[in-house]
């Protein structure tokens, strides 16, 4: 085996489809997989979800066909059936979603015909995500990209200004009911009708009603990008991708591009300036302390996709620290590495980070050592200090080999527990360098 992924940051696909199913409102889902794997995601979301896990229908409580011995040799469809209709007699929701485990992919279970049987008693929509498919990231495209495809309403009429927001993994942003919310509260800014699907505000009939939207906005490089493609093809509502927006400079940019690919009659700049004189008055008192304290720092930054390019965005543009070390922990393509590279190296940073794409993130301190090699007998060496290390828990541990303060933002976040939080829009902004100063001068 030429390669292995150390202490991985992501479930399996089943993982991501779960996760992305419980926190869709009225929505019960059903596993046809072999007994244990949903113990396992739960407590892999108790463990690095800022222990946020289950809910109703969800953790150790979701229905599960918990195939066995027998059904592998001759077929789960007859306990999957079972396990359907037990589930409609005792779980209450509007919408039930099937997905499949490695186990039962494997052996060629026809879940969609097994479900047909249902479709007049309940809407209910089968996706295959064997964990084997990729990670949980893509486990959110695949169940969202078959519940596009299987309930949301053909030939809509569209709302000029109704958009969809994608990309925001829940779980695996740890962040995402309060970073949704930070988006819908920015985009209403401009007059929109926001159906970011997830939060408290949202619905089933949102998400029903959601090929009525003028326009999808993917805030990732990567992720939600099938799921937009599909509402593309199957409901002709197009879609945009943009930075998720973490502070003033990232915020102000989605508000243009939006504003623009609507071709919305509103004063963008004015809001922008706006919403910028109150964030920096917000933030004036801070500014003596901040320069005579010493709280400009060089950053570390290791995450996944979303998360490294907003953190690196926001640290150089809003908050003046010099990004160093930009570490990618989910597994990208070569194509889709370049994208992102070009993406930071020609975004006008004032520094030049090094950016690695390595899922092992114990080899961050490999590279920070490749770039500021120790030189014993030379006082005057460069070193990579003062520093911050922003990443998940499990960069504690290079935290203190480097002496630097440190916050766990993304997945695993072990460390926090996450409720409404978020860092999204001008507000999110905010709350990120609260977080961010609270850290550096805590172990002071």
């Amino acid at each position: 085996m030429s390669h292995y992924i150390e202490r991985p940051r992501f479930f399996c696909s089943l993982g991501g489809a779960l996760s992305t199913l419980e926190a869709l409102p009225e929505t019960i889902p059903i596993l046809h997989c072999a007994a244990g794997c949903a113990g396992n995601i739960a407590w892999a979301q108790n463990g690095g979800s800022a222990l946020q896990v289950g809910g109703y229908c969800g953790g150790l409580a979701v229905p599960s066909s918990n195939v066995g011995e027998h059904d592998v040799v001759f077929g789960g469809t007859d306990r999957l059936r079972e396990q359907i209709e037990s589930t409609l007699e005792l779980m209450e929701g509007r919408l039930y979603v099937v997905i499949t485990g490695c186990v039962t992919e494997i052996i060629g279970d026809d879940i969609r015909s097994v479900t047909a049987e249902f479709s007049d008693r309940a809407d209910i929509v089968a996706a295959n995500t064997g964990g084997f498919k990729g990670n949980s990231y893509w486990g959110y495209d695949i169940v969202l990209s078959e519940i596009v495809r299987r309930y949301v309403k053909k030939n809509a009429d569209k709302k000029k200004k109704s958009v969809n927001i994608l990309g925001i993994v829940p779980y695996m942003d740890c962040f995402w009911r309060g970073n949704l919310t930070g988006v819908r509260r920015l985009l209403e800014k401009i007059g929109l009708e926001v159906n970011t699907f997830f939060t408290d505000e949202d619905t089933l009939d949102g998400v029903q009603n959601s090929s009525s939207a003028a326009l999808n906005i993917v805030l990732s490089d990567v992720y939600g990008l099938e799921t937009a493609k599909t509402y593309e093809s199957a409901h002709n509502v197009p879609y945009i991708t943009a930075t998720l927006p973490v502070g003033p400079t990232a915020s102000a940019e989605l508000l243009r591009s939006v504003s623009k690919a609507l071709q919305l009659e509103v004063d963008v700049e004015a809001i922008i300036e706006n919403e910028s004189r109150r964030y920096y008055k917000y933030l004036t008192p801070l500014v003596d302390v901040y320069n005579d304290a010493d709280l400009q720092k060089y950053s570390v930054i290791v995450g996944d996709v979303n998360y490294a390019v907003a953190l690196t965005r926001f640290l150089a543009d809003d908050l003046g620290w010099s990004p160093a070390l930009i570490q990618f922990t989910d597994p990208l393509n070569e194509e889709q590495q370049a994208q992102i590279s070009t993406k930071l190296k020609g975004n006008g940073l004032f520094a030049d980070p090094k950016v690695v794409f390595d899922t092992n993130a114990s080899e961050a301190i490999r590279y920070i050592n490749e770039m500021y090699p120790k030189r014993e007998s030379d006082k005057y060496a460069e070193t990579i200090a003062p520093a911050f290390v922003v990443g998940s828990s499990l960069e504690r541990d290079l935290a203190l080999k480097i002496g630097a303060p440190h916050l766990s933002v993304s997945f695993p976040v072990s460390n926090r527990a996450a409720i409404n939080r978020g860092y999204t829009g001008f507000d999110g902004g905010l709350t990120l360098t609260e977080d961010l100063l609270s850290a550096a001068v805590a172990a002071r």
